[in-house]
This record gives structure tokens, sequence and C-alpha cells, in this order.
């Protein structure tokens, strides 16, 4: 039910408003991470590379990857939104092999990626789903492989003070219900983390966390901050 809920939300947004329904250019986050660990690659020996975006959405960083010239791969739960991502792809002149499925059965083969990259997406998975996510990111990276991960802060005032909404689980809220918070609207599970439950989780499953940092920005004119824990890990 959580997914059909999910997917629902997701392909009805992106229907109405198109590319409007997310931005256009990459994460700056992921850019960071990508320049670290993977820039230095030579760009002859880049399509040699895998990277798999979970929900890749219409494909704004995806576009980038498939451009700096990494075998990219995409994966989302929206129809609609990979409908998009073919578009996105085709303006910039790239291409990227697209999957439509579910980030926790990921549809890929043990050791085949370099890297799985998350930006705001595998927070739509409450708890339960998010275990079987990194089970699956553990899966798929080769050893060395790297994971990166944007996702919503416990430390949140959306979190704290997320009143209507209720808790499915200690983690995940029904949805974003107050009306003055970031994300009010979002009507499917919105599940939140802290950088150390997330390091602990990766670790129990043999990656090593290599950078963990908190990035928060303001809105309503700065009187509300919504947090995200930014983590980087190698599978050992």
């Amino acid at each position: 039910m959580q997914h059909t809920v999910t997917e629902a939300f997701h392909d009805d947004t992106y229907r109405r408003l198109g590319f409007a329904a997310q931005r256009r250019y990459p994460n700056e986050e992921l850019v960071r991470f990508l320049a670290r660990h993977f820039f230095p690659i030579p760009r002859t020996e880049r399509a040699s590379v895998p990277i798999l975006e979970v929900g890749c959405g219409s494909g704004a960083n995806l576009w980038m990857i498939a451009r700096e010239g990494f075998a990219a791969h995409g994966l989302d739960l929206s129809a609609e939104g990979l409908v998009l991502c073919r578009e996105m792809l085709a303006s910039w002149g790239v291409a990227a092999s697209l999957h439509h499925g579910d980030m926790a059965a990921l549809p890929f083969a043990d050791a085949s990626m370099a890297a799985v990259v998350d930006v705001f997406s595998a927070y739509c998975l409450d708890e339960a789903g998010a275990a079987r996510f990194l089970d699956e990111v553990a899966r798929v990276l080769r050893p060395g492989g790297r994971f990166f991960t944007y996702t919503p802060s416990k430390l949140s005032e959306a979190f704290t003070n997320h009143a209507p909404a209720t808790l499915s689980d200690a983690s995940t809220l029904s949805g974003i219900a107050r009306e003055t918070s970031p994300f009010a609207g979002n009507t499917y599970p919105f599940r939140f983390t802290t950088n150390d439950e997330l390091a602990a989780a990766l670790a129990a499953r043999g990656l090593a966390v290599t950078s963990s940092e908190r990035v928060a920005r303001t809105y309503r004119d700065g009187e509300e901050l919504f947090w995200f824990a930014v983590i980087a890990a190698e599978k050992r």
C-alpha cells in the first residue's frame, strides 16, 4: 500500500507539473561526492564505471552523471517521472539505462555497481522498507563501491513538530500535514533519520562511513530549519 500511495502521488505530480515538479540541475552535495571519488577517473575509463541513482525522477542528477561519461543507471517508482527523465537525457544528448521499479528490490546483479546514490528519494520508505533498501545497496555494490545519501534528518522541525501528521513507526510520518511545514501537502510516508542511526545501519551491512555531514536550509523567511543528513560510505 505504501508504494501505491507514493507512486500515485508522484505520477500525478509529474503529470500535472512536468519538469516544474523537480529541479532541473544536480544536487550540490552529490556533485561534491562525485568530484571527490569519481571525477579523478580518466574520462576514457568512465564508461566502465556504473553509477545507479535510485529515485532518479525527471533526471536532474542523472543527466549530469551520464554527461560526465559514466555508465548511468536510473530507477524510479514513477513511470511518469521516467518519461520526463528520457526527455531530459535527450535534451543533453546523453543516454542512461532506465528502470521502473522498487528501490527496496533493485533489479541489478550482485556486485554490479561502482556507486549507488540517493538524493532525497529513499525517505519515502518506512523503517522496514529502508532496511530492505540498504540490504539491496550492500548487495549490488562492488567491493570498494560507494554509497551516497542526502536524506531528511530528525533535527528538522518538520519531524519534531509534525502534528497533525502521525507516526507509523519511530521515524516515519504519515505525510507532511502541518500547513506551515516545508514539503506540506506530501501525503505519502515521509521518513527522517539521524547521522548516527544511518551510520550504524550502514556499518551493520559492511558499509563504512567515509563522510558524515549535515546540511540545512531555512523556510518561511528564516523561521524554520529543515535539516538533511548527508552521508557517504564505502563497501569494505
